[in-house]
């Protein structure tokens, strides 16, 4: 009889690790035709003032379009950047904008082109999901959210696929 009443057991284990995984899953956005997919960042140590925003953005439509801008609720400044290789050697330049053609997706990534946050008024802790924006300059304004991920994580949340039946 024990082992039969035991069956369950497994059961609420299931149900917990669903949800935590449910949680650190990739979210994906739209405005207009751009799709936005797991946008990221890293923690942060105590007095850090700037961390980094990863994300892949596509653009599904026919016109150009380009990332002006945005926003991060725990820093006072958003900044677009790209890594160039000077002579062996990385170099970050500010974007004024990004453009994004049509059928072209746009990796930011470690070591690639990123969101700069300035100024945080907070360390960035795992685990934690802050509210943010981008602004394109034709599909408008978007309001995301960024998963924080461990210090050093080279990439962001696991994009899940729906199963097809």
């Amino acid at each position: 009889m024990e082992n039969i009443a035991m069956w369950w057991l497994p059961i609420p284990v299931i149900v917990i690790a669903y949800f935590v995984s449910a949680s650190a899953m990739a979210t994906d956005y739209k405005a207009g035709s751009i799709a936005i997919s797991s946008p990221w960042s890293r923690a942060t140590p105590n007095g850090a003032q700037m961390a980094v925003g990863y994300m892949t953005i596509k653009n599904n439509g026919t016109t150009t379009d380009r990332l002006i801008g945005g926003s991060f609720d725990v820093a006072e400044t958003f900044e677009l950047h790209s890594m160039v290789m000077e002579n062996g050697i990385a170099k970050m330049r500010e974007l004024k904008d990004v453009e994004i053609k049509p059928g072209q997706t746009i990796e930011f990534k470690p070591g690639g082109s990123h969101a700069m946050f300035v100024d945080l008024k907070h360390p960035l802790s795992k685990g934690e999901h802050i509210k943010g924006t981008l602004i394109f300059e034709h599909a408008g304004t978007v309001q995301i959210q960024y998963s924080v991920e461990g210090m050093g994580v080279q990439s962001g949340p696991e994009k899940v696929e729906p199963v097809r039946q």
